[in-house]
C-alpha cells in the first residue's frame, strides 16, 4: 500500500508522487487512504514550506480511480459510500493542508486526478495534459465531496459541460476555462514548477499559511467575520518574520524567514 504514494523531500519542499504508472497513476481505494495518511503529517510539519503533487513518470498526473477494482470494492451503493468516504478524507486533508500546494500536471488528469489537482492551490500543466470527468460513461454521477473542489475552481457552467458531455479537453482549453493557471512546454514543466516551489518556499511561511486559512474561510463560509477573525488578520505583525521582512525590504536585502 505504501508504494502507491511516495514522498521526496528537498529541503523545505516536499513532492508527493501518485505512484501507479502502469495504469496512468489511476488510484485504487488504498491509494486514496494512503494519500490522506501522507498529507496529514506533512500538514503538521512546520518545516515544510511547499508541497508539489505529481504523478509518477511523464504520461499522467492521475487517470482517475482504478475502475478495475469496482466490481469488488464499489459494486453497490453501500460499498460506494465507503469508497467515497476514503476519497473525501483525502481531498479534505489536501484542501485544508496549511502549506501551499502545487499540482504538477503531465498527461492525463481525469476523474479523481482532476479532483486532486483542484484541491491544490496552484495548477500547472504541460501541453500534453488532458482533462475531463467522463464518469457518466460508467453510469455514476459526481458525488458531492468530489464535485465540490472541481466546481470551486471551474464554476457551474464548466463543470456541467465536462460532466454532461464526458468530453476530454486539452491543456489550452483547460487554461481558458480556468482549470489551470499556467501551461508550459512538456520539457519545461518540471523546471517551471521547481522554480515556483522555490519562490513560494522563500516567502514568509506564516504569511502563506494565514493566507490559505483566510481564503478557505471566505470561500467556504458566507457568515460575517468575527472580531477575533479580523484581529487574526494582523497577528503576524507580532512575529519575528514580519520584523525581518520589513527590515530586509528597507535595507534592500533578501529576508531570512524562520517561521516564527
Amino acid at each position: 500500500m505504501s508504494d502507491l504514494v511516495l514522498t521526496e523531500r528537498d529541503g523545505d519542499i516536499v513532492t508527493v508522487v501518485l505512484n501507479n504508472p502502469e495504469k496512468r497513476n489511476a488510484l485504487p481505494m488504498a491509494a486514496w487512504s494512503r494519500l490522506a495518511y501522507t498529507i496529514a503529517p506533512l500538514a503538521l510539519d512546520d518545516s515544510v514550506r511547499c508541497i508539489v503533487v505529481r504523478g509518477a513518470g511523464d504520461k499522467a498526473f492521475a487517470a482517475g480511480a482504478d475502475i478495475s477494482e469496482f466490481p469488488d470494492v464499489r459494486a453497490n451503493s453501500e460499498q460506494a459510500a465507503k469508497y467515497g468516504a476514503a476519497t473525501a478524507q483525502a481531498l479534505d486533508v489536501l484542501v485544508n493542508c496549511p502549506h501551499p500546494t502545487i499540482a504538477m500536471i503531465q498527461g492525463a488528469c481525469t476523474g479523481g486526478g482532476l479532483e486532486i489537482a483542484c484541491c491544490c492551490d496552484i495548477r500547472m500543466a504541460n501541453r500534453s495534459a488532458k482533462f475531463g470527468v467522463p464518469i457518466n460513461r460508467i453510469g455514476h454521477p459526481f458525488a458531492y465531496p468530489e464535485l465540490e473542489p472541481v466546481m470551486r475552481v471551474a464554476g457551474r457552467a464548466v463543470v456541467l459541460d465536462l460532466l454532461l458531455t464526458g468530453r476530454i479537453i486539452d491543456a489550452e482549453e483547460a487554461l481558458r476555462l480556468g482549470l489551470v493557471g499556467q501551461v508550459c512546454d512538456d520539457d519545461a514543466l518540471e523546471a517551471e514548477v521547481g522554480g515556483l516551489a522555490e519562490s513560494i518556499a522563500a516567502a514568509a511561511p506564516l504569511s502563506n499559511r494565514a493566507t490559505k486559512k483566510f481564503v478557505n474561510r471566505l470561500g467556504a463560509d458566507p457568515s460575517p467575520l468575527t472580531a477575533d477573525e479580523i484581529a487574526e488578520s494582523y497577528a503576524a505583525c507580532d512575529s519575528e518574520d514580519y520584523a525581518e521582512g520589513v527590515r530586509a525590504f528597507l535595507a534592500k536585502e533578501k529576508p531570512a524567514f524562520q517561521g516564527r
